[in-house]
């Protein structure tokens, strides 16, 4: 059997495949495990820690709370609704956990948005550890703890479970190894531009048929297609994406093509290139 007959039935046994890398260590530290552990522990997440890509431990904060009843939090000074985390508990927790090679994230509504660009970041580095606010947040001393704050929208959520678990699973799935290269490469946002439309089986369903350059076995026409329609579907849907970012020549002569076939007229000349 071939090394790579070997490889395959490894993978397909769910033993863990060679990584060239140390794994990527997560700790998560969060008042509600149970919140943590199933999500990640299924699909991609799940497979990534099976096959030794990733470590992720989740930390129950209440065992570095204070006195008999582990109290984590407390309510604000100068009176108002809700409590707020005591700083003693998160710094307990990290002269524990935290290394010279750790980088500590605090979900918050205030920091910087999460985007694709700090999940590549972030998949690069060896140690994460993610403190999860509940209530009405933390202390504002806790925030010279961290490195990192990070927002997912805005809006409001009751703690930063869900926030932890929308940038661990995008994490997780960029290390390599995970899924396959090539999807990554094309995913929505990797290039700075919304994903292509996708088709499968059947060919035609409800009278809406399969566009033919598809089907074409044309490569060269599949990969400009999937192109234009990647412009044409961030322009409608998140036009601001395309504001900042620089376009090739084949770029602004499809982004062109687009608009003008919205209005019905020849393509725009005066687009900028790199």
């Amino acid at each position: 059997m071939s090394t790579a007959d070997e490889a395959s039935g490894r993978e397909a046994a769910g033993e863990p495949r060679p990584n060239p890398r140390a794994p990527l260590e997560i700790e998560i530290l969060t008042l509600f495990p149970g919140m943590i552990a199933g999500p990640l522990g299924e699909s991609i997440p799940g497979r990534v820690q099976t096959r030794g890509l990733a470590t992720v431990r989740i930390h129950d904060l209440r065992q570095w709370g204070l006195g008999r009843h582990k109290t984590v939090d407390d309510y604000t000074y100068g009176g108002g609704a809700g409590m707020v985390l005591r700083p003693e508990p998160v710094a307990a927790a990290l002269e524990v956990l935290r290394r010279p090679d750790s980088t500590v994230i605090l979900p918050d509504p205030g920091g910087e948005v999460f985007a694709q660009a700090r999940g590549h970041d972030l998949a690069e580095r060896s140690h994460l550890i993610i403190l999860c606010p509940r209530y009405e947040g933390v202390d504002e001393r806790v925030r010279s703890m961290v490195d990192l704050e990070l927002s997912i929208g805005d809006y409001v959520l009751s703690g930063g479970e869900i926030p932890a678990l929308v940038m661990v699973d995008s994490i997780l799935r960029l290390l390599p190894g995970a899924i396959d290269s090539e999807s990554i490469a094309e995913e929505s946002f990797t290039a700075g531009l919304l994903e292509y439309p996708q088709y499968t089986r059947p060919p035609e369903f409800n009278g809406v048929t399969v566009p033919a350059v598809l089907t074409s076995g044309h490569h060269e026409a599949v990969r400009k297609w999937r192109l234009k329609e990647a412009l044409r579907r961030t322009l409608w849907r998140r036009p601001e994406l395309l504001e900042c970012r620089p376009l090739s020549r084949e770029e602004a002569k499809l982004l062109g093509e687009v608009r003008a076939e919205a209005k019905g007229s020849e393509p725009a000349a005066d687009l900028d290139v790199e």
